[in-house]
């Protein structure tokens, strides 16, 4: 069994922002296979069914970014699953709009759902798909920055990198390792 999580908030208010570029592609994930997220369990909201013979389960933490860790631990708790049975989707400023980035391990660099998941799983060492969301505008704070929709010169450049990390997710989920993965779509 895989988990494919990605990170964001709740609700309409922040549907379209930067921060929600995890609950996104987890949405492209559950279009391309025709899953629907009408699960709730684990301060969650969930997606799944197969990719070839392995189960998926999408998740969606409902516990605002800061808290996503919580979320992430029940399912591995649940499941009895390790690190490597999962992924973590989320936002990068680092990277620019239509760019990711896979790793298998790494710190926060200051993204306090990242530090959540460290803090509640106790490692650095789990398989992440970062993608780019840009630097904030000159005089812009950075929670102004992720907070707002992706600017509409930024828009072709977003959806390609949403696709492309669905397209990776699906492909480590299918039976692919993660450095395979990487490998084949860093």
């Amino acid at each position: 069994m895989k988990l494919i999580i990605g990170l964001g908030n709740p609700g309409g208010k922040y549907a379209k922002t930067k921060h929600n570029i995890g609950f996104i592609t987890l949405d492209e994930i559950a279009y391309q296979k025709g899953w629907v997220f009408n699960r709730t369990n684990f301060d969650s909201v969930y997606a799944e069914g197969m990719i070839g013979s392995e189960k998926v389960i999408l998740v969606k933490p409902q516990t605002y970014m800061n808290d996503s860790g919580r979320s992430v631990r029940q399912w591995l708790d649940y499941y009895d699953l390790n690190e490597e049975d999962m992924v973590v989707v989320y936002d990068d400023m680092d990277l620019p709009a239509g760019k990711i980035r896979l790793r298998q391990k790494g710190g926060a660099g200051g993204h306090n759902g990242i530090k959540s998941i460290i803090d509640h799983i106790g490692t650095k060492k789990f398989n992440r798909l970062r993608i780019g969301v840009g630097r904030p505008f000159e005089n812009q704070s950075v929670v102004a920055h992720v907070l707002s929709p992706f600017h509409k010169s930024d828009h072709e450049a977003m959806l390609f990198s949403v696709r492309k990390a669905a397209d990776a997710a699906i492909y480590w989920a299918e039976g692919q390792t993660y450095m395979d993965t990487m490998t084949q779509f860093n």
